[in-house]
């Protein structure tokens, strides 16, 4: 799988998800990248020419994945490091090796727990699985490696974070009282409210990030509705039962491919045109090209915002001043 590299296009112009701007030079960081999203978001960077760095918490899927991106993208620059956003040593120890690296240009949080447990469990440091592994480990990771963006900003003129939202942020409400849902937990409850979370983050961030006089940005991106089942099979990757296959196929009018669903966050990535404080999405909410979508208010409030900031800090033992 190829991609044809140009200039960068800009916002006006329209945007071709199948020609990337040259990205050769760059390294990007992307969490949860052995299956799903994390897949090919690392699949079309790899394709114009950035060197991706895998961070998984699977070690054998994340083998399986440089196996196919090498197959797949003759060339591929790829390599993969241990990373489990649950885990605080596991974030601290791959901070350590992204600090290593001579520049980050993007850090791309994606990983997470799409299908939570029915009842509320925790991690080795008592907090809410969910809002540990989509939030607090993030918050952690882009906190400790923020000194590598900041130096490759200061060389090349600009770093990225992107936060990996999702359009479930738009049907729940944010309980910013009850961040660890110690009262009325629920699987679906734990998920959106825990986008919310990320997306406000990722906002929060970038005003942060501009009131400091950064060259780092923070952008969020949604996939829209986007599964498996229409998805290309990857072996090791993107395995769906025909059953999947064919439930998939049946919502094919309001769904999109994975491979698709990648698209916004690319974009939020690649685009020399896109900037900080963007909330990058499908053009029709649930599918379609990546384009400027509307956030939720729950994920824009400034005052909310500062209090899952302070919450994060005081959760993870992390400080995160800019």
């Amino acid at each position: 799988m190829t991609r044809a590299r140009t200039a960068s296009i800009s916002v006006q112009q329209g945007w071709d998800p199948a020609r990337l701007p040259d990205l050769s030079g760059q390294r990007i960081v992307v969490t949860g990248a052995n299956a799903g999203l994390g897949y090919f978001m690392s699949e079309q960077l790899a394709g114009a020419g950035a060197h991706i760095v895998l961070a998984c918490r699977n070690e054998k899927r994340a083998d399986a994945a440089l196996a196919a991106l090498r197959r797949r993208v003759p060339g591929a620059s790829v390599e993969r490091i241990s990373l489990d956003t649950a885990d605080p040593a596991s974030v601290r120890a791959a901070a350590e090796r992204i600090l290593s690296f001579d520049r980050v240009d993007a850090l791309v949080e994606n990983a997470g727990m799409v299908h939570p447990p029915r009842t509320r469990s925790t991690t080795v440091d008592g907090h809410e699985i969910v809002l540990a592994t989509n939030l607090l480990g993030h918050f952690a990771l882009a906190a400790l490696t923020m000194p590598a963006l900041e130096r490759t900003a200061a060389i090349v003129g600009r770093a990225r974070i992107v936060s990996m939202g999702s359009m479930a942020s738009r049907l729940s409400g944010f309980r910013v009282d009850d961040l660890q849902l110690e009262r009325g937990y629920t699987g679906w409850r734990a998920y959106a409210q825990s986008k919310i979370a990320v997306q406000s983050f990722g906002f929060e961030l970038d005003r942060r990030l501009r009131a400091a006089g950064s060259g780092v940005e923070s952008l969020v991106a949604h996939p829209g509705y986007s599964i498996g089942g229409l998805s290309p099979r990857i072996p090791g990757v993107n395995e769906p039962s025909a059953t999947k296959r064919f439930i998939d196929t049946v919502q094919g009018v309001m769904a999109q491919s994975k491979q698709r669903g990648a698209w916004a966050a690319v974009r939020a990535v690649a685009d020399a045109d896109a900037t900080g404080g963007q909330y990058w999405g499908p053009r029709f909410l649930v599918r379609g090209r990546p384009a400027l979508n509307a956030a939720p208010h729950s994920s824009t409030d400034a005052a909310i915002a500062a209090r899952l900031w302070a919450a994060a800090e005081r959760y993870t033992g992390v400080p995160f001043t800019l």
